[in-house]
């Protein structure tokens, strides 16, 4: 590269090789690799800047070549990204977070002459800010993550007495319909849902023959997926078509999971007086309809409880034989219509809590704080509740310390796993290690949070804002 012209010239050439570095650094080092780049090419930039208003040329290019240097290290392989370039990059990172932090701790510039900030106030900022990790976490949770237990036995009640309508409806319109009780089933039941109570699932359990059908894993499938069971007819020869209620819903010898749920689509959804409910709960409830789902909107109406945020209810058809749980889900099986869904989330809960019971420990706090900066970061967002729990699940087998005051090592444990997962680009189920967790995630979301994850490594305090 030559610099015989203008100043501006130069900058512009500058710019267009970085641009080009940028563009195709997935493709060199990978995403975690490129998530560095990004990081380093903001620090070369403003060094550049820097470099374009001082006075002597001589200056200019020695504040150039050290830029360089930078970015030859981070485009020089996908080795030294593991050895030595985390340095040069959560130098800079550490920098701009620990200067934001310092402008967040000091009064605002602009401000009324007339109004003079209150000591109280400004020792206050000075102590938040001086928190350690660990009392920031606790805070954390106690403002952000946690619910209020008037909001979760709220949220509960008006779930139950919806899951009450639902089944009185089913059992006077389509008596012969073999269900057994329904019931409140996910987070809100377990003491697992953050930030707001805004949706429950309501568990509609149907009943099989155990003779007349047989649940076959996804391994023995033709589809081999492990989450992909099928539920089989079997006995024709002795018992023909007909004998089961559930007869009407087979579609190539199989229980189809898509024709019960468009069954309880047109019985529930389109078919009940949701206005005269409505009316009985003093809430506005309304099904979502167009969605392959089965699942109600509720809006609390009137009272002291009226919020403009509303709840939904999922309504979930499910099998159940042992400790295996089977869902109609067809958003999560599509195409095949046959297939039903093994929820690995009673697996995951259980062993979590039996953990936890031994030690004492602290997974399922750790398992919420996660979940809360994943919700309430929109980089981390696409991030679902199953691969953290699974996180939690694989870091106890080799972290045996999981007590309260080990919280801040853990959360910062988990980020560095994070990381490491998204570099591999795979996060194995524990319950079934054939299973990959992030294969929903696309690369851009990938890349977003490799870059949110990586900055918090020197500054985990940057994802509890």
């Amino acid at each position: 590269m030559y610099f015989q012209s203008s100043r501006r010239r130069g900058e512009d050439g500058i710019t267009i090789v970085i641009d080009f570095l940028l563009t195709n650094a997935r493709l060199v080092l990978g995403v975690g690799g490129a998530a560095l780049l990004g990081i380093a090419t903001l620090a070369v930039k403003r060094l550049i800047e820097r470099a374009g208003r001082a006075a002597e040329d001589e200056k200019v290019e020695q504040k150039m070549a050290e830029s360089w240097e930078e970015l030859s290290l981070v485009s020089a392989s996908p080795t030294l990204l593991k050895k030595g370039i985390e340095g040069v990059v959560m130098k800079h990172v550490s920098k701009a977070t620990k200067q934001q932090k310092g402008d967040l701790c000091q009064k605002p510039e602009i401000s009324p002459p007339e109004v003079q900030p209150k000591p109280e106030s400004k020792s206050k900022r000075i102590q938040l800010c001086a928190l350690t990790l660990q009392e920031r976490l606790q805070q954390f949770y106690h403002t952000r993550a946690a619910l209020a237990p008037q909001e979760i036995q709220r949220a509960q009640s008006l779930a139950l007495d919806i899951c009450t309508e639902i089944q009185g409806f089913l059992r006077s319109r389509h008596p012969d319909m073999p269900l057994g009780e329904m019931n409140l089933g996910g987070s809100l039941l377990d003491d697992l849902q953050v930030v707001s109570a805004d949706h429950a699932s309501l568990l509609v359990p149907l009943q099989l023959e155990p003779s007349l059908w047989r649940l076959v894993p996804g391994e023995e499938t033709l589809l081999t997926h492990p989450l992909h069971w099928m539920v089989r007819r079997v006995n024709l020869e002795y018992f023909p078509r007909g004998h089961s209620y559930w007869d009407r819903y087979l579609v190539g010898g199989y229980l189809s999971a898509e024709s019960v749920v468009n069954m309880f689509s047109k019985a529930v959804m389109e078919t009940v007086n949701w206005p005269s409910i409505s009316s009985t709960l003093d809430c506005l409830v309304r099904p979502v309809l167009g969605r392959p789902e089965l699942k109600l909107e509720i809006r609390v109406t009137e009272g002291a409880e009226s919020s403009d945020q509303p709840q939904f209810i999922s309504m979930l058809p499910v099998l159940r034989e042992g400790d295996v749980v089977l869902t109609a889900q067809p958003e999560l099986t599509s195409p095949w219509v046959n297939a039903w869904h093994l929820s690995l989330y009673p697996w995951e809960t259980r062993r979590l809590a039996q953990l936890d019971t031994a030690d004492s420990g602290c997974r399922r706090h750790a398992l919420k704080i996660l979940k809360a900066v994943c919700r309430l970061n929109p980089a981390l967002r696409p991030l679902a509740a199953a691969p953290l729990a699974n996180l939690i699940l694989h870091l106890s087998d080799s972290e045996s310390d999981w007590s309260d005051n080990s919280l801040d090592v853990r959360f910062q444990q988990c980020i560095t796993e994070l990381i490491g997962y998204l570099e591999q680009g795979a996060l194995h189920s524990f319950f079934k290690p054939a299973v990959n967790l992030l294969t929903g995630l696309s690369e851009d979301q990938v890349d977003q949070m490799g870059f949110m994850l990586y900055c918090a490594v020197s500054e985990p305090e940057i994802l509890l804002i």
